[in-house]
């Protein structure tokens, strides 16, 4: 079973950063693509940032500029780098992982966290 923990939520003032961390835990082969949902007060749950096995990565265009996703592959673990919050930012932030779970058979797996409350006052 492969399980994701989110660090890293909390307060942050309008104009400052957080960095938001997702560790994946369980027998993985290997992270195929992952990514960072966000669900505002009210509000569906929206990508915002992601990035593939191969490195490439989007984001959504409220997070174009601002926010950074990066990988460590050693520790599974993907990371969010948000700068310049603004008050549209606060959400609870899950993150998502798909993947391939070392096994006999290569099972494909598809996670997420338990979400993690990022408020951003103004």
């Amino acid at each position: 079973q492969v399980k994701l923990a989110e660090f890293g939520g909390g307060l942050a003032q309008a104009g400052g950063s957080l960095s938001l961390s997702c560790v994946a835990t369980g027998n993985i082969q290997r992270i195929s693509e992952a990514g960072w949902f966000r669900q505002a007060p009210d509000n569906q749950r929206e990508l915002v940032a992601s990035m593939t096995q191969g490195g490439k990565t989007m984001y959504a265009d409220s997070a174009k500029g601002r926010f950074t996703i990066s990988r460590d592959n050693a520790k599974n673990t993907v990371t969010l780098q948000m700068n310049s919050l603004n008050p549209e930012d606060t959400g609870v932030y899950f993150c998502n992982a798909k993947g391939i779970v070392r096994d006999l058979y290569y099972e494909s797996f598809d996670a997420w966290g338990q979400g993690t409350l990022v408020t951003v006052s103004s």
